[in-house]
């Protein structure tokens, strides 16, 4: 079981965007509570460390329908129950359907409705603070989308709205239809939220992470933490010192001068997973037609 939190909050809190969204610094991705990294782990425990989270401070829980699919929705629920859900604000996201066993990426507006619904049955609530498209549906016009988002807005079921992995003119097409809180583009105005900050848990632990790595986790994990990142690691630990003795004071070296030409980067210009907003146009509006 998780143990006791602090009785004061150390989390800093932070605006998300620029429409009124206040989160904390840190957030939680429940994720791995449920799906991908190893089997499902025992629900008392992970709903005791969602509740040592939210009384440390970490406020910002991070879902989705398709962690399970549905089940990690469920287990956050639970965690909710008991006065929880007015301490914390819930991100989850729709997009991926999984109808007839086939993956689809979907965002027509019938879709948006349905997942949303279900995913306000299955925690329980009666709004989410922010609601993300999970990927962009390239067969149906952003516009689309994002106008049902919008009257979801209206009807008080979600209260702010976020992309993930789209390209820029998406989100620029997106944000003329309604303001996006939660994504990449500075010049909007649109807050970011970094996906596996801590490296998914490699940062804060290390050898210990490395070691105890099940053979069931997902193979992209098993790829990412390894061995040989360890000494990458310990030389980032020997950095950190000299960067808080010098994080009020002056610049970090290297933080001034730069190599600004694309010949000091090593490896592919793109990694593996960066198809999926390098290649999320969606048609334009002109070519829709509502069924």
């Amino acid at each position: 079981m998780a143990a006791a939190a602090p009785a004061t909050a150390a989390v800093r809190r932070m605006k998300l965007g620029s429409q009124g969204l206040e989160v904390s610094a840190q957030g939680l991705g429940c994720m791995g509570m449920s799906a991908f990294y190893g089997p499902p782990k025992p629900e008392a425990d992970m709903v005791a460390l969602i509740h040592h989270a939210v009384a440390a401070g970490v406020t910002h829980l991070d879902t989705s329908d398709m962690y399970g699919p549905h089940t990690n929705e469920l287990l956050l629920g639970k965690a909710l129950q008991g006065g929880v859900r007015e301490k914390v604000e819930v991100a989850t996201k729709f997009a991926v359907s999984f109808a007839d066993g086939k993956v689809e990426i979907r965002g027509d507006p019938p879709y948006v409705r349905a997942a949303c619904e279900g995913s306000l049955r299955r925690l329980g609530v009666d709004c989410v603070d922010l609601y993300y498209q999970h990927r962009v549906d390239k067969k149906v016009p952003i516009e689309v989308t994002i106008g049902e988002l919008k009257k979801l807005v209206e009807e008080g079921k979600i209260k702010y709205i976020g992309l993930s992995e789209a390209s820029a003119s998406t989100i620029r097409r997106a944000h003329a239809v309604h303001p996006i809180t939660a994504v990449q583009l500075e010049e909007l105005g649109i807050g970011i939220v970094a996906y596996s900050p801590l490296g998914r848990g490699f940062f804060s632990g290390g050898a210990k992470l490395v070691e105890s790595i099940c053979s069931g986790c997902s193979q992209d994990f098993n790829q990412r933490i390894s061995r040989r990142m360890l000494k990458y690691l310990s030389v980032l630990t020997q950095w950190q010192p000299e960067k808080d003795a010098h994080r009020h004071n002056s610049h970090w070296p290297g933080s001034i001068i730069r190599e600004a030409t694309t010949d000091v980067v090593q490896g592919d210009r793109y990694a593996q997973t960066a198809g999926t907003w390098k290649d999320s146009e969606t048609p334009p509006l002109s070519s829709w037609k509502a069924e």
